[in-house]
């Protein structure tokens, strides 16, 4: 199939903001691809290549200087071949290299195929083309439950994957995809509950655990091997060796655990979450040792635990992870539950989880069977500008422009992102620095007052409330905003969207 289809659809797509005609036009495209195709494309319309990072920045990007060609003749096996080679260049002479192998295929694209291209290896592409509408498309186009095909995708961590079993094989082949010890799975997410009362009324009898300032780990031992990946399933094994050798003192043979990480100060207390950070972007071990708390279990010894409920999953993990296993309590009362949150408040941490003891683990799902209680809403959103600071501050880029998401197009273009208000509060002398040195990085242009920026920064916002406003396009602004952290861990399309900020109106 030539790029230029995969091209125009994206173009159909962005340029609805129907669900429905998103998924049609996507399944009329699937059902085109070749079997080799498929998990091409499905990695070009997400943008995120099969090869993962290529190693082309922005920089490599937008400094290029190439013609375009005229007519479109680049193929997707073309495109995956350059994509291979671009992520097969390493060492000295390297950067040489890349940059003639990405010349090559700029000057092989027309205009549109390049911008589109750009767009998926620097992870930008905003069509309204999520994930939740692909997958849909998917089973549209394979004639496949959508529910079978969101469980394939959900337990293989892998869209593409899954897209050529539910395309080319059985139903019988898409039903079988199941758990694998080392092959990470798409991890269950939490809602957000106003109190933890309210949340005890929504779950009923619930699991009431910690809430960590950390960050989502999930463990994959077999025997002796260990694997460690992150929220985004990113392998960082060697990383965490101290994360490593907890897994492998455990008393079991083949496990998946889900938990979350961070690091402790002299006092047992938390560290900053920039801390725990800090470990996992770096590539030898450090002074600020790691430890995790496990609160889930997907497999134990060959039986797949995801389909029992969480009362079970808990008992057993009891059992093998002793003094690693997250605390918490078993309660419907919510005073004792509120006790609870109160004594993880005291101990330095965010709140509490409430998770209903009856559910299953929905991995990759966000519902009303787990949800997060924190004393001041926190939000993940994304830096659109950043203003230049005045008084002490001068100098510095210091009051942020932030906006949600917007995945259906509400007030804007579908996948794009809402501005809800600005803050410069919170933020320390080591964060302006940082800000001062990486926003210029990513800068689409400037204004008299600000630096205008890439909408790939992700950071958590502390707020508390949302107002009614006519100044920003989705109606509210926030109220008492101020920086909690940068969140190097979570992508621009995972932030949170302008409908959640709306529904505290409702509140």
């Amino acid at each position: 199939m030539l790029l230029a289809e995969v091209v125009a659809t994206v173009s159909v797509v962005g340029a609805t903001r129907s669900r429905l005609a998103k998924s049609d036009a996507l399944a009329g495209l699937l059902r085109e691809l070749q079997p080799d195709e498929i998990p091409i494309a499905i990695g070009l319309l997400t943008a995120n290549p099969r090869q993962g990072r290529v190693g082309v920045g922005w920089r490599g990007v937008f400094s290029l200087d190439a013609e375009h060609a005229n007519t479109p003749t680049l193929t997707l096996s073309d495109v995956d071949e350059a994509f291979d080679a671009l992520a097969a260049h390493g060492g000295p002479g390297s950067a040489a290299e890349r940059s003639a192998t990405l010349r090559d295929l700029a000057e092989r694209a027309t205009p549109q195929e390049w911008d589109f291209l750009s767009r998926v290896i620097l992870g930008e592409l905003r069509t309204g083309a999520l994930e939740g509408v692909l997958l849909e498309a998917i089973a549209r186009a394979a004639d496949r439950p959508a529910d079978a095909v969101r469980r394939a995708a959900m337990l293989s961590g892998d869209l593409g994957e899954t897209a050529v079993v539910a395309l080319t094989a059985s139903a019988q082949a898409l039903e079988a995809i199941g758990l694998v010890v080392g092959r990470p799975v798409l991890p269950m997410l939490a809602g957000t509950a106003s109190s933890v009362a309210a949340a005890i009324a929504e779950a009923g009898e619930s699991s009431v655990e910690y809430k960590l300032d950390g960050a989502r780990i999930q463990v994959h031992r077999d025997g002796a091997d260990v694997h460690v990946f992150t929220r985004s399933l990113a392998d960082i094994t060697h990383r965490v060796p101290e994360i490593v050798e907890a897994a492998r003192a455990l008393p079991v043979d083949r496990a998946i655990l889900d938990g979350e990480t961070l690091s402790l100060d002299e006092d047992g207390g938390p560290r900053p979450f920039q801390d725990t950070m800090a470990r996992f972007g770096s590539e030898t071990a450090a002074a600020i040792a790691l430890r995790p708390w496990f609160f889930d279990i997907l497999h134990l010894d060959g039986r797949d635990l995801i389909d029992e409920p969480l009362s079970v999953r808990r008992a057993l993990l009891s059992a093998i992870a002793g003094e690693s296993v997250m605390p918490g309590i078993v309660t419907d009362d919510p005073e004792r539950a509120e006790e609870f949150s109160r004594e993880a408040l005291a101990a330095g941490h965010e709140g509490v989880m409430v998770k209903g003891v009856g559910a299953p683990y929905a991995a990759g799902r966000r519902g009303k069977s787990w949800l997060k209680v924190k004393p001041v809403l926190t939000y993940d959103l994304v830096v659109l500008a950043v203003e230049w600071g005045s008084g002490r501050r001068t100098g510095q880029l210091s009051n942020l422009h932030l906006g949600a998401r917007d995945p259906e197009g509400e007030f804007g273009e579908p996948g794009g992102f809402v501005m809800v208000g600005k803050t410069f509060k919170g933020l320390t002398d080591a964060t302006l620095r940082w800000q001062t040195e990486h926003f210029p990085t990513i800068e689409t242009h400037r204004s008299a007052y600000a630096v205008h920026v890439r909408p790939i920064t992700v950071v958590e916002i502390a707020i508390d409330g949302v107002q009614r406003s006519s100044r920003y396009p989705g109606g509210v602004a926030l109220r008492f905003a101020r920086v909690k952290g940068y969140r190097s861990d979570k992508r621009p399309d995972e932030a949170d969207t302008i409908q959640s900020l709306r529904a505290l109106l409702r509140g």
